[in-house]
C-alpha cells in the first residue's frame, strides 16, 4: 500500500507540475512583446521553460514593488528600468537612498550571478545604460524648476492646504497678476504680491476684483514661509523644466534613465510632494491622449513612496490620486516602491496592474495583519499558499502578477529574479562628474536666470516709477545672447505670452478638477 500511495503521489505531483508549467507559459507569453525578469519556481524547483515576462503594453497601468528592507526591492526596480530602457522606453527614477546611480556603469560577473543565471537558463551580459542626473536641490544634476505661475492657484492651494475662501483669494491674486502683466516666477514674487495686496494695492485690487481678507492674506503668507523653510525657493523659478526632456532616446534606440537625486527628501517631504504633483499635472496637461499604445512613452519609479503619502495632506493626496487615475491615457506609467502594500492608499492601490511582492517579516501582530492584507491583493492560486509564502521568499525572489494585454491579471507566480546588468553599487564622485560634464540638460538648466518679474515691477510701482499697467518683463539678465526670432516667437516668449500660455495650462487643469468632482 505505501508503494501504491507513493506512486499515486508521483502521478499527481507530475500532473500538477504539468498544469503549473502550462499555466505559467500561457500566462506570461505576450503577442506585443515583453521583458523577462526571471523564471517561475514551484516546490523549490526553478523552471527555466517558464520565463516570467512583463508586457510592455500594460506598463502604463502602473505598478507596485513592495517588500521588507533588504529583500531586493531596489535591485528589482533596477531590473525593470533596464528592461524598459532596452525597449526604447524612457524612465524617471526618484532616487531617495542614493543607490541607483550605478545604472550608468556596467555590472561585473561573480560566482553568485553565474549560479543564478545558470539556474534561469540565461547568460549574464553586463551593460551600462544612458543616464541623466537630475536634482531639486544642490546635488549634482540638471536642476528641476517650475514657476509659481505654472503651478496656478488650484495646485498651489492644494500644496498650501488652503480652505475654500483662501483658495478663492488665491485665484483673485493670480487673475490680478495675469491682467497686469506681473509674472509670478518664484516665491519672492508671490510673497511680494501678498504684501502688496495687504497694503498699497488693496484698494486697487478690491475695486476690480472684490473685497479681500487681510487675515487670509496673512495665513497664506505664513504657509508660503513654511514651504520656503523646506527649500521650495530652490524649486520655484526659471528656467522651467521642459517635460519633453524626460522623453529622450539615445543613438542606440534605448530610453534614457533619468535619475532624480532626492536623498534629502525626508527633511523636505512637502517640497517633494509638491514637485511630484506638479510634474504629474504637467505631464497630463502637455502630453496628448495616446489611446492603446504597444508600449508606454514614459515610466516613473517612485522609491520610498510611503514618505510621499505620509507627508501629503488630504487635499494633496486627492490630487495625486486623481492624476494617477488619468495619466495612463497619456502613455505614462507610475511604479511605486515601498515596504508594504498597506503604505499605498486604497484608491491608488486599486489602480495598480503590476504587483511585485518581495518578502515581508512577521515580528508582531500588526505585521501578521499586514501580511494577510497583502496576500489578499493577489489573485487566488492553486499552486501556492500566498500568506505563508510571503514570509519565506529569499533575497531576489518575489511573487508577481501583472495585467496581460487584455487587461486580465496573470497567474500569481513565485519568481526567481534576474540580476541587474548594470552596476549594483553607486558611482564614484569622479564618475558622477563625468556624467555631469557631458550632460546637455545640465548646460541647459543650470544657468541661473533672474529676469524682471512681479517683485521688481511692484517695487517700482510702490516707488512711483510705474503709474499705469506694468510693462512686460525684460529679457533674462544672464545667459547667452539669443538669435533674432520671428514676431510669433517673440510674442510667445514675452512675459505676456508666457502668462497667456500658463493661463491656458491652468485652465485645462481646472477643467480636469471639475470633471472629477
Amino acid at each position: 500500500m505505501p508503494a501504491l500511495f507513493l506512486h499515486l503521489w508521483k502521478i499527481l505531483h507530475f500532473m500538477n507540475i504539468q498544469k503549473f508549467v502550462a499555466a505559467m507559459q500561457s500566462g506570461y507569453t505576450f503577442k506585443t512583446g515583453g521583458m523577462q525578469i526571471g523564471a517561475a519556481k514551484l516546490d523549490g524547483t526553478v523552471y527555466p521553460e517558464c520565463p516570467v515576462r512583463l508586457p510592455l503594453k500594460t506598463m502604463n497601468r502602473h505598478g507596485l514593488i513592495a517588500g521588507a528592507t533588504g529583500t531586493g526591492k531596489t535591485k528589482t526596480l533596477q531590473i525593470v528600468a533596464e528592461g524598459l530602457s532596452d525597449a526604447g522606453v524612457p524612465v524617471m527614477l526618484m532616487d531617495v537612498k542614493g543607490d541607483l546611480s550605478g545604472l550608468a556603469a556596467a555590472g561585473s560577473v561573480n560566482d553568485k550571478i553565474n549560479e543564478r543565471y545558470g539556474g534561469l537558463g540565461l547568460t549574464y551580459q553586463p551593460q551600462a545604460y544612458p543616464v541623466e542626473l537630475l536634482s531639486l536641490s544642490s546635488e549634482k544634476g540638471a536642476r528641476l524648476r517650475a514657476t509659481v505661475s505654472e503651478f496656478g492657484p488650484v495646485l498651489l492651494a492644494k500644496v498650501l492646504e488652503l480652505n475654500d475662501a483662501q483658495e478663492g483669494l488665491l485665484a483673485i491674486l493670480f487673475k490680478f497678476c495675469d491682467d497686469n502683466a506681473l509674472p509670478l516666477l518664484d516665491l519672492k514674487d508671490f510673497s511680494k504680491v501678498l504684501q502688496y495686496a495687504a497694503n498699497e494695492g488693496r484698494a486697487l485690487i478690491e475695486k476690480d476684483y472684490g473685497r479681500i481678507s487681510t487675515a487670509s492674506l496673512g495665513t497664506i503668507l505664513r504657509k508660503v514661509v513654511e514651504l520656503q523653510q523646506q527649500g521650495a525657493d530652490r524649486f520655484f523659478g526659471e528656467l522651467s523644466f521642459d517635460i519633453h526632456d524626460l522623453i529622450r532616446i539615445d543613438d542606440k534606440g534605448r530610453g534614457y534613465i533619468n535619475i532624480l537625486r532626492v536623498t534629502d527628501m525626508q527633511s523636505s517631504p512637502k517640497l517633494f510632494s509638491t514637485f511630484m504633483l506638479q510634474m504629474l499635472a504637467e505631464l497630463y496637461s502637455v502630453l496628448p491622449e495616446e489611446g492603446d499604445l504597444d508600449q508606454p512613452k514614459l515610466v516613473l519609479f517612485i522609491d520610498e513612496a510611503h514618505l510621499i503619502f505620509r507627508a501629503a495632506g488630504k487635499a494633496l493626496l486627492q490630487q495625486i490620486e486623481t492624476i494617477v487615475k488619468l495619466i495612463r491615457s497619456k502613455g505614462v506609467g507610475i511604479i511605486f516602491c515601498t515596504q508594504s502594500p498597506t503604505d499605498i492608499p486604497e484608491t491608488v492601490l486599486g489602480q495598480l496592474g503590476l504587483k511585485i511582492q518581495h518578502a515581508l517579516r512577521a515580528f508582531t501582530a500588526n505585521d501578521r495583519k499586514a501580511i494577510r492584507q497583502a496576500a489578499q491583493n493577489y489573485p487566488e492560486t492553486d499552486f501556492y499558499k500566498t500568506e505563508d509564502l510571503i514570509t519565506q521568499l529569499g533575497i531576489g525572489e518575489a511573487l508577481i502578477t501583472v495585467l496581460n494585454e487584455k487587461g486580465i491579471p496573470t497567474p500569481l507566480v513565485y519568481t526567481v529574479l534576474t540580476s541587474p546588468r548594470s552596476r549594483m553599487d553607486i558611482l564614484s564622485e569622479n564618475e558622477i562628474d563625468e556624467i555631469v560634464n557631458r550632460s546637455a540638460l545640465i548646460r541647459k538648466y543650470n544657468t541661473e536666470i533672474d529676469r524682471e518679474s512681479a517683485y521688481e515691477i511692484l517695487n517700482k510701482k510702490i516707488d512711483g516709477d510705474i503709474i499705469s499697467v506694468p510693462k512686460t518683463a525684460s529679457a533674462p539678465k544672464r545667459g547667452r545672447p539669443q538669435k533674432p526670432s520671428s514676431w510669433l516667437e517673440q510674442a510667445l516668449n514675452s512675459a505676456a505670452g508666457k502668462q497667456a500660455q500658463r493661463s491656458i495650462v491652468r485652465s485645462a487643469f481646472q477643467i480636469l478638477q471639475k470633471v472629477l468632482k
